[in-house]
């Protein structure tokens, strides 16, 4: 599927004595590195040592962000490592590694990264006659063009779009129409679904098409390829220009498009990457994120590439939990980043048949992920899970960072990138331990890392803001220590019988039993109380045979001993799965909806 034309086994062969021959004289610290991980390889226990800081109260000191009038990621990071690899300042680490179940594998340098991007950028003005500004709907899986498009659209000044490849045919029209898109790029799967919609579609001008073969009214990027320039010209973008432009996955009513400047994420995602992952240039990123979610932004394209890391990628077209551990243990991945979700499935697995030789730091981010699944996956792999938050409105607003004791259940502490507050109603800071919106200071300082806005609505944009404050829609408390504890969404939190119940609580205190995989807590009407706690429950493989009455009264006396018997589940509705958001997250919402008799569709 692949369409472009590079004989990549003999170029590496041929690069390794010309360019590449300076690595062995690279600094005697990227010696010391790669001894002292050796030196843990073998260890069930593995350490955690900070690369990039020493300790989490130097990281404000060290964050220290520059913001140029002129910012342009393409030109100023990617091709800067360019030349660094051009002049054997970079170790011998792709900047990009993509694999697929066929046993497929390949690997582009920085210099070829620009190279493709550049001929995609050439496309994009040429043959699409895009200019700097307009917007460009990109519907790809986990191929290697999503990231050629993603950079040219950031070298030609175009608003990238991304979209998930299950998008229908409404939601695809839906997303050209709001957005005004005049360019769609997809591959054949989804062709057919954009021309039932295009004539509907008044702005879009340009139908790129990734695939072998020719379609009608589509501009096959393989043809036109063969006969555009290599070479290509950065546009001027300035740091506050629109960069993307995210169609966010709301509980209630349409989308809305959240967008992100170049400085917002082209800079501000330097805390992720410095920081949370704590990557360098050595280590090779993995990132198991749908293309269409803000976090493929966030882990497979800035926050590694800002510190010169390597994009590690596997096509899997579906989720598979095996296949996930089998790549982990084949692959020299040094990070990895997933969804609770997805840990929640892994640890169903006998870890121990498989051996994460070069696994040296797991990441969580997209809601909170429970204790018992963050010790389960210590126990097995000798691995800590370090939890982090943020929305795709910013990069990481809090987490728990290396060097730092974890406390499990907890989001961690407040990155260096924003000022975290617990406020209350008037806008005003309440108390360590007294639950309140989450929210993040924006006066007198608004941060970089900050989104500009829901495009075209600006009504919406100022109903995120209270006061000095940015209100990230969450509930939470801090703790004496400056941990923070997520609560719930502002309208997931059950009010029964004058009891405020956040439903993590509820569900951690439920996953700790065998029978319980997964679950889901939302309020449910009560004639006595208002609403009660009710769960949502997917039962382990075990369970499912056994009696569901006995089962329930089990769960409940469960629920009672291990937190508050107040908020014990009254009703449990056993279920084989969750709705879920195409990133992994529980829809509780759709839950809640259902049970109140609310009808919860929306594109």
């Amino acid at each position: 599927m692949l369409f472009f034309t590079i004989q990549l086994r003999k170029r590496e062969v041929a690069m390794n004595h010309s360019k590449w021959i300076q690595v062995t004289s690279l600094s005697l610290r990227h010696y010391y590195i790669s001894l002292k991980r050796k030196f843990h390889e073998h260890s069930k226990l593995q350490v955690s040592i900070p690369k990039n800081f020493k300790k989490y109260e130097d990281l404000r000191q060290l964050y220290n962000p520059h913001v140029p009038e002129y910012f342009n990621f393409a030109r100023d990071v990617l091709d800067s490592w360019s030349e660094k690899e051009k002049n054997g300042h970079r170790p011998l680490n792709p900047a990009l590694w993509w694999v697929n179940e066929s046993g497929e594998e390949i690997k582009w340098s920085f210099e070829e990264l620009g190279v493709q991007s550049k001929i995609v950028a050439n496309i994009l003005s040429e043959a699409c006659d895009l200019q700097i500004g307009d917007r460009v709907l990109l519907i790809l899986p986990r191929i290697p063009e999503w990231w050629f498009v993603n950079i040219a659209c950031i070298r030609t000044g175009t608003i990238l779009i991304p979209g998930t490849s299950q998008l229908t045919a409404n939601d695809i029209l839906y997303r050209l129409h709001s957005s005004k898109a005049k360019c769609i790029v997809t591959d054949a799967s989804l062709a057919s679904l954009v021309d039932a919609v295009a004539s509907e579609c008044e702005f879009l001008k340009a139908k790129l098409l990734v695939s072998d073969k020719k379609r009608l009214g589509w501009i096959n990027i393989k043809e036109v390829s063969k006969t555009v320039s290599h070479e290509h010209t950065c546009v001027a973008t300035k740091s506050s220009d629109p960069m993307t432009i995210f169609f966010t996955s709301g509980t209630t009513g349409s989308p809305k498009m959240t967008q992100h400047t170049h400085s917002s994420f082209g800079i501000g995602l330097e805390v992720n990457g410095r920081f949370w992952l704590d990557l360098t240039q050595e280590d090779v990123m993995w990132n198991t994120s749908d293309t269409g979610w803000a976090k493929s932004a966030w882990s497979s394209i800035f926050a590694p590439w800002i510190q010169g890391a390597c994009v590690f990628v596997h096509q899997m077209p579906r989720f598979d939990s095996k296949t996930i551990l089998e790549t982990l243990s084949r692959f020299n991945i040094t990070t990895f980043c997933s969804a609770p979700t997805a840990y929640r499935m892994l640890v169903q697995h006998d870890l121990n048949r498989y051996s994460f030789k070069s696994l040296k730091h797991c990441v969580s981010a997209g809601e909170p992920i429970n204790p018992e699944v963050m010790a389960c996956w210590k126990k097995m792999t000798g691995l800590d899970i370090y939890d982090g938050y943020g929305q795709t409105e910013t990069v990481l607003i809090c987490g728990t960072f290396k060097g730092m004791k974890i406390k499990p259940g907890s989001m961690g502490k407040p990155s260096p990138a924003y000022d975290v507050k617990i406020i209350d109603e008037n806008g005003k800071p309440v108390p360590c331990e007294q639950e309140g919106d989450i929210a993040i200071t924006v006066k007198p300082i608004r941060p970089i890392s900050l989104f500009s806005g829901y495009t075209d609505d600006p009504e919406r944009t100022l109903l995120c803001y209270r006061g000095d404050y940015y209100l990230t829609g969450d509930r939470g408390k801090m703790d004496k220590d400056g941990y923070i504890w997520f609560v719930g969404r502002s309208d997931d939190v059950i009010l029964s019988s004058g009891y405020r119940i956040g439903p993590f609580e509820v569900e951690n205190a439920l996953i700790e039993h065998p029978s319980v995989a997964e679950s889901a807590v939302v309020s449910s009407p009560d004639p006595v109380r208002g609403e009660v706690v009710k769960a949502y429950v997917v039962l382990t493989s075990e369970y499912k045979s056994h009696d569901p009455k006995l089962l329930t009264t089990e769960l409940q006396n469960h629920v009672k001993k291990v937190t508050a018997p107040y908020k014990y589940p009254r009703k449990i509705e056993f279920v084989d799965q969750l709705p879920k958001t195409i990133s992994g997250k529980i829809i509780r919402a759709k839950l809640r909806n259902k049970e109140w008799g609310i009808n919860s569709n929306h594109v």
